[in-house]
């Protein structure tokens, strides 16, 4: 018979932190993955340092089962890195999404955050999000909404286990949490920390806030003096002021054929204006127009508050009982003003890039004298709430030396909602009609917009109004209702049967209402809105770190303004405030519930051939009821408000309902050989599945857009099955010396049941657009160029006011009309697009990483480095206009950290990379199916730290010390649609253990 498997045992230390990772250890009252059959669960894990965290770490991936990489927090209340995306992006193979300068959401292996499943403590957690402008329909967990103060670990399982909750086919992530039982002393610890945000420097001082920011969190555990009572309490509130300025072409680009003649395009050869093209797209070319190109300066106010209390039990020594409960608050305020030229797409000069797809080095409209363009301008208010809670029981019972039994169970939701007055998402545009040209310049990464102004510069002032606004309140709450139980039988030395059964009750409701107001040609007169209103400023002075060589032409001044004196001036003008208020009636109101039923089985054999092996083989049943009813407000007509908007005139809405189901029958086998006491090598099979977003399941059809050359709408699919992903792993590893490892890991998912989006045209019964109407055809009858929308509804607001479904509602600062034309019974029928999911294509995504920790003996000194390569079929192809099913996220990535520690002192550097990427397939025009490209985004991380004694200690941080910059690119590189500068990152903090 062989020997019984050995079981690396980690150090111990009568330091405090034993507290946080004991849960990398014997924790059998959590509902996490069960210890493997018939391997010893490693003692309570104590970590100190930098060191040790990595070497915890890399016992993790040792003794595991299948492939896991894990992060260990450095000493109690001290994670490697502040937020917990930013710690997993240090694993091989996950990559993250940044939102504010702080990572959020995670990618794994190419597979995008919806299809990543994250657990605490082994529960599934609840996700919540909310869209600026739309309901959200994401599944993907923000791991900005935690602090990393109260996590003792990340565990990231890559291959799959019968045992683990279905939904990550990328990942299965698990946040653990500590269990005052594991450790049998009293620990307190409490920390403070000051934060500063270069960003919030280059912020004007009417939207910045204050430079020096404190964090603060705390730790208590204790147990009784028999062992068999256990609380653990941690706590933080975190606050920060930060910001970001951007340029991009938000609305998006219209993508054109060579020879089109449409809404937008240039003239083709021989037309009038052809001359003032140079380098002219091909006929069979591609090429972009930009819709608009803006200006923001963004600032915000995040305030985080996170606590955990955990009661246990433990009445004789077989029988645990653990009741916890974990909640978050991460609370978003911001101020945003935007400086924008929008193209009317008239007269123009261009110059361009060799095609295929050719893309604008610089485009210029002029606008006539007695019609000059508005520059506008817009100040936006957000306040966001996101929730967390979650409360659960755990039973665990060792019936006896064979058979452990454990039951949990956890009620848990996430909430996110408005958090201001105004509602989640609140703008007011404004503008002034002196602009007599707008010129861009896409010729190099930044780009930079040219405004020349009719009349005298010094007057603008005179001429702002408010024109549109909207008040927007969206809102998301995700609730999990989980009971799982689980039994362990050992069958033998070396043979263990693991068994479960569970069910699952996911309810999701996604809403959003919006109060918008569409006088974008002028609300209201400018003599409403005094000058004293606003304030004038510099746009170069806030980007001067991002300006390029031809910066200078950037239009350089704009004006700033207080919000709530704008919308006090435009509700007194209005004498009513019915169009600045949010509405909490929501028009758009999603309800979907998901009821899982599962069950389990695996069984694990350790053995020997030559070499000790050893196998875990399982299946797991998936079976799941949809249920989905969906608010789909019906639309009456089209509305033509200003040159090139429209509104969709809405009246009552009701509810839809469709439903759904699936099962599954889920192998997977996971076996190992140890080669030597260093060398070790690993294959594992598994099948996994990712379910659809919430949109995608959604009943009902709704209308969203309408433009010149038609309109949008969508319609969802309970019906959907989930993504299919069968996973083959292999890997080798080499334990060459003590916290030293090299590893080679290759690894191919075949993923079938791709969502993608199959378009059909609809012609509402009864909705009619006033283009290419009787009035329309009558006005370019009278001398009107066909393109020219000004003059279009100048004549037709001119010449029928009050009758034939035109409301004139007064004239801007230049004497235009202002109203509204409403599309008549015999105009031409309004043609929709609507997309609607489907399960198309099936394709693979395979990889390889690459991983190398080294120590250098007993110097102190040591670096851990990475690299991942990912490739898949599913591409998207940037000379196909049409819809694409491509994969989202999808890059390489790699990381350099080095360190130094000793008993006072502990330094690190850390270099974190990752390369270009699709972000979204709908970036053209106003969501049309157009790619986005991420590019490639590197950032240096510093880490210093000093222990004073060993209950006092200090640490400095500085992140994103190359200062770097976000660029986003479409079909071409200088089709530029975002490029993002946010800034260092300074945090000077002292814990102290009691």
């Amino acid at each position: 018979m062989r020997n019984p498997r050995p079981v690396t045992r980690l150090s111990r230390s009568a330091s405090a932190v034993g507290l946080l990772v004991a849960s990398l250890g014997a924790q059998a009252q959590q509902a996490t993955p069960p210890a493997d059959t018939n391997k010893a669960q490693l003692d309570a894990v104590v970590v100190t340092g930098i060191r040790q965290s990595l070497e915890t770490s890399l016992n993790l991936k040792r003794n595991a089962r299948g492939l896991v990489d894990g992060i260990v927090a450095e000493d109690i209340g001290k994670f490697p890195d502040t937020n917990l995306a930013e710690s997993m992006q240090r694993i091989s193979g996950v990559s993250i999404d940044r939102s504010n300068g702080e990572g959020s959401k995670v990618t794994v292996r190419g597979v995008g955050p919806d299809f990543n499943l994250v657990l605490l403590n082994g529960r599934q957690m609840p996700a919540s999000s909310i869209g600026s402008t739309f309901a959200s329909n994401s599944r993907s967990f923000d791991f900005a909404n935690l602090a990393s103060e109260g996590v003792a670990a990340l565990e990231v399982y890559k291959t799959s286990r019968a045992e683990s909750p279905t939904g990550g086919i990328g990942a299965t992530i698990n946040i653990k949490t500590a269990r005052p039982l594991d450790n049998k002393q009293r620990l307190a610890s409490v920390g403070v920390k000051l934060v500063s945000d270069d960003s919030n420097k280059r912020l004007p001082d009417s939207l910045s806030g204050s430079q020096l920011t404190p964090e603060v969190s705390g730790i208590y555990s204790d147990v009784s003096a028999d062992g068999r009572f256990g609380i653990a309490l941690v706590g933080s509130i975190q606050k920060r002021n930060g910001g970001y300025n951007q340029a991009a072409v938000d609305a998006g680009w219209r993508t054109f054929k060579g020879d089109e003649q449409n809404w937008g395009t240039i003239p083709l050869p021989g037309q009038p204006g052809a001359d003032k093209i140079t380098n002219r797209p091909k006929p069979t070319d591609l090429y972009v127009v930009p819709q608009e190109l803006r200006y923001s300066l963004n600032a915000f106010e995040r305030t985080r508050t996170n606590g955990q209390l955990v009661l246990q039990f433990r009445p004789v020594q077989d029988v645990t009982a653990t009741v916890d409960h974990t909640y978050s608050e991460n609370k978003i305020h911001s101020k945003r003003s935007e400086l924008s030229a929008w193209f009317n797409f008239g007269p123009s000069s261009s110059s361009w890039t060799n095609g295929p797809i050719a893309a604008p080095l610089t485009y210029t409209e002029t606008y006539p004298a007695n019609g000059p363009a508005d520059v506008a301008m817009a100040g936006s208010i957000y306040g966001t709430k996101n929730k967390n809670q979650s409360t659960g029981v755990n039973l665990a019972w060792k019936a006896s030396q064979a058979l452990s039994l454990e039951f949990d169970a956890h009620h848990s939701t996430a909430t996110s909602g408005a958090d201001s007055p105004f509602g989640s998402n609140s703008t007011l545009g404004v503008s002034m009609y002196n602009r007599a040209s707008a010129s861009a310049d896409f010729s190099q990464k930044f780009p930079v917009l040219s405004i020349g102004l009719a009349g005298d510069p010094a007057a603008s002032p005179s001429l702002l109004q408010v024109t549109g606004s909207s008040f927007r309140n969206s809102y998301m709450r995700n609730q999990i209702d989980q009971a799982q139980f689980k039994g362990k039988y050992v069958l033998s030395e070396s043979s263990g049967l693991d068994f479960g059964v569970g069910m699952t009750k996911v309810k999701n409701r996604t809403a959003f209402a919006n109060v918008q107001q569409d006088d974008w040609g002028g609300h209201n007169k400018p003599s409403d809105y005094p000058d004293t209103l606003w304030q004038a400023a510099q746009l170069q002075s806030y980007f001067g770190h991002s300006l390029g060589s031809n910066g200078s032409n950037l239009f350089n001044n704009f004006y700033l303004w207080d919000f709530n004196a704008v919308r006090a001036a435009a509700i007194k003008a209005d004498g009513s405030d019915k169009w600045f208020v949010p509405s909490y009636n929501f028009t758009d109101d999603r309800r979907t519930q998901e009821k899982s039923s599962s069950a389990f089985i695996q069984y694990g054999k350790d053995w020997e051939w030559g070499v000790p092996m050893n196998a875990t083989i399982g299946l797991r049943y998936e079976r799941t009821e949809v249920n989905s009813q969906a608010l789909v407000p019906k639309v009456t007509g089209i509305n033509w408000v200003s040159a090139n908007e429209f509104a969709l005139v809405k009246g009552a809405a009701d509810f839809t309902a469709l439903s759904g189901k699936y099962n599954y029958v889920l192998p997977s086998i996971d076996w190992e050989a140890e080669l030597s006491d260093k060398v070790k090598i690993r294959a594992s099979y598994g099948e996994t599945i990712g379910r659809p977003d919430w949109g995608a399941i959604q009943g009902g059809i709704t209308l969203s857009d309408f433009r010149v050359n038609g309109g949008s709408g969508s319609q969802g699919n309970p019906s959907l099955k989930p993504l299919l992903s069968k996973n083959f792993d292999f890997s080798a590893e080499y334990y060459y010396a003590k916290s030293s490892y090299a590893s080679l890991s290759l690894f191919r998912k075949n993923i079938s049941n791709f969502i993608g989006t199959s378009s059909s045209q609809a012609t509402p019964s009864g909705l009619t657009s006033p283009i290419g109407g009787a009035l329309y055809n009558e006005a370019v009858s009278k001398n009107c160029p066909t393109k020219d929308a000004a003059c279009i509804r100048n004549y037709i607001l001119n010449t029928y006011n009050g009758s034939k479904g035109v409301v004139r509602t007064g004239f801007d600062g230049n004497g235009n009309p202002l109203g509204t034309i409403a599309g008549q019974v015999g105009d031409p029928q309004a043609s929709f697009t609507i997309t609607a999911p489907t399960n198309q294509r099936s394709d693979s995504i395979k990889g390889m990483e690459f991983n190398i920790q080294h120590a250098f003996g007993k110097s102190g000194f040591g670096l851990a480095a990475n690299y991942t390569w990912v490739r898949s079929g599913l591409k998207y192809d940037n000379l196909n206009l049409k819809e694409q099913n491509a994969l989202l996220g999808l890059s390489n990535s790699s990381n350099l950290v080095g360190f130094y520690e000793d008993d006072k002192y502990s330094a690190r550097v850390a270099y974190n990379w990752r390369g270009e990427f699709l972000s979204s397939t709908s970036a053209d025009v106003f969501g049309s199916a157009g790619p986005a490209y991420t590019e490639a985004y590197g950032q240096w991380d510093l880490s210093l730290g000093y222990k004073f004694n060993k209950k006092l200690s200090f640490n400095f941080e500085a992140l994103n010390l190359n200062d770097g910059t976000q660029r986003v690119h479409g079909r071409a590189k200088e089709e530029t649609l975002y490029f993002t500068q946010t800034g260092r990152r300074y945090m000077l903090a002292a814990r102290y253990a009691f």
